[in-house]
């Protein structure tokens, strides 16, 4: 009993919890009362444990909730799914064994780990905003709704980490309070929050970066919008003389000097093509072709 630091349940069955719970005189919470956003819910301390619930965020965004009670130095999680953050914190372990003399030591170790893919979770964020904006600058001809979609995406993804993060500072920062916790974690528990708060800033900047690219899609499309209507307007211009002269010569008068005119036909289609040619040439020398 005094070797045991960590009880590990991955998805483990309802007599291994109430077997568990017997043992170690503990309350293994349901998995809603787990889910529940309030502080009550996500942080609890009596005279000699601690309960701390806290989101854990997987690769492809969706978040795992997990249950961390401390009781007797012994550290029971309780999760339904695989985390690679646990994985590697028991690969730690198993690297050195003397630096994990309690569950204490093995929980700030998860915290500190998850603190660490997070950040690598919003770096590679990060990267995707910025091959977007790299796509955006190179492609402007060809702006459609799946770069509008992705914007919509990496927003997304980023307010997911912001909350995971959120997440961890509230548990954190109780724990921090926490009598009974060994006072040679907290300069470590400090240090975890100084990290969440850097990432806060990156999650603030990754943001206001999507905010300007969202900005920047919505004027190229403007942009294109205008270049349409220019060539719309562009085209009716040219057309109206040819359409005026047409419609002249289209008038069902009985006296029309022209309609004897041995050439009238050649001279009505002269004058249809050199009306155009002018407004073009006008155009041009306006520098508005």
């Amino acid at each position: 009993m005094k070797d045991l630091i960590w009880i590990d349940l991955n998805d483990a069955s309802e007599e291994i919890e109430t077997e568990l719970e017997e043992f170690l005189k503990i309350y293994i919470q349901e998995d809603e009362e787990i889910e529940e956003i309030e502080m009550s819910s996500r942080y609890m301390q009596t005279d000699d444990s601690i309960v701390a619930n806290s989101n854990f965020l997987k690769d492809d965004y969706q978040l795992e909730p997990v249950s961390f009670i401390i009781k007797n130095n012994i550290l029971v999680s309780v999760r339904n799914s695989e985390l690679k953050s646990f994985n590697e914190t028991v690969r730690k372990i198993y690297a050195n064994t003397r630096n994990f003399p309690t569950g204490f030591h093995v929980l700030v170790t998860l915290l500190e780990t998850r603190v660490e893919y997070d950040a690598d979770m919003i770096e590679d964020a990060t990267e995707q905003i910025t091959a977007l904006s790299k796509s955006m600058s190179t492609s402007e001809d060809k702006i459609g709704e799946d770069i509008l979609l992705e914007i919509k995406d990496l927003q997304e993804k980023v307010m997911i980490i912001r909350q995971n993060i959120v997440d961890k500072q509230r548990v954190v920062s109780n724990m921090l309070k926490c009598d009974f916790f060994p006072k040679e974690l907290l300069s470590r528990l400090t240090m975890i929050i100084k990290d969440i708060n850097s990432l806060f800033e990156y999650t603030r900047f990754g943001f206001d970066r999507l905010d300007y690219l969202q900005d920047t899609f919505l004027g190229m499309v403007n942009i294109q919008q205008n270049r349409i209507i220019k060539i719309f307007t562009v085209v009716s211009v040219i057309f109206m003389p040819p359409t005026l002269i047409a419609s002249i010569y289209g008038m069902n008068f009985d006296f029309m000097p022209e309609l004897n005119f041995k050439y009238g036909y050649a001279l009505s289609l002269f004058l249809m093509v050199a009306s155009s040619g002018l407004v073009i040439f006008y155009f041009k020398r306006k520098k508005w072709l």
